[in-house]
């Protein structure tokens, strides 16, 4: 083995020279990974970082991506879209699928609510109709992904907005009647007398 230097440097920038290029990412395939899990709507920014490539090629394979979606490359249009919601970039299901979709859900056997959801909904139940912003308040915690699973769950429905504030107004389905084995939502239990509450509900002051 030489221990000449400028042999060496030869021999390194041979060795360099025949090194195979660095594979340049597939952001497009990378944000479909992402955009598969996530649960909130993501930004660009965010986006970026997660595959690791500059917002400028984010942005680019984003408008891909809903142009291939749509069927606009080509291809067919999916039963999904890739759709820009406050500011942030999610998958959804396309309007016209929503009915099958929610009857698929429906059917399939329900997993028990969590504790969570179980008092989310015993909130809605009495005290509607409710915003989620008025549930927050009693819970004390964010209930925003909670109410999204009671929605899929067809356990409470939208039922009007707040004059004042517009907010969404929600309250029980007759699913959740069906659930419980009454007729009417007055043959729910009182609320407990022992609690500060009274036996009137949450309304009672």
């Amino acid at each position: 083995m030489t221990d000449d230097p400028a042999l060496l440097d030869g021999l390194d920038d041979v060795l360099l020279d025949d090194a195979p290029p660095a594979a340049p990412i597939d952001v497009p395939r990378r944000l479909e990974a992402i955009l598969l899990v996530v649960d909130e709507p993501q930004s660009l920014v965010a986006l970026a970082a997660a595959v690791g490539a500059p917002v400028p090629a984010v942005r680019e394979a984003v408008q891909s991506l809903v142009a291939d979606y749509d069927g606009e490359l080509g291809g067919p249009r999916r039963g999904f879209e890739l759709r820009e919601v406050g500011g942030g970039w999610r998958l959804y299901v396309r309007a016209e699928h929503d009915d099958v979709v929610s009857e698929f859900v429906n059917s399939q056997a329900p997993s028990r609510l969590s504790q969570a959801a179980l008092e989310t909904l015993a909130v809605i139940a009495y005290k509607q109709p409710v915003t989620r912003g008025q549930v927050a308040s009693v819970r004390a915690v964010n209930v925003d992904s909670v109410v999204r699973t009671l929605l899929a769950r067809g356990l409470v429905t939208e039922v009007g907005a707040d004059a004042e504030t517009g907010a969404i107004l929600y309250g029980t389905t007759d699913a959740l009647l069906v659930h419980l084995g009454i007729n009417s939502l007055d043959e729910l239990p009182r609320i407990s007398p022992l609690l500060d509450d009274g036996s009137g509900g949450f309304d009672a002051e």
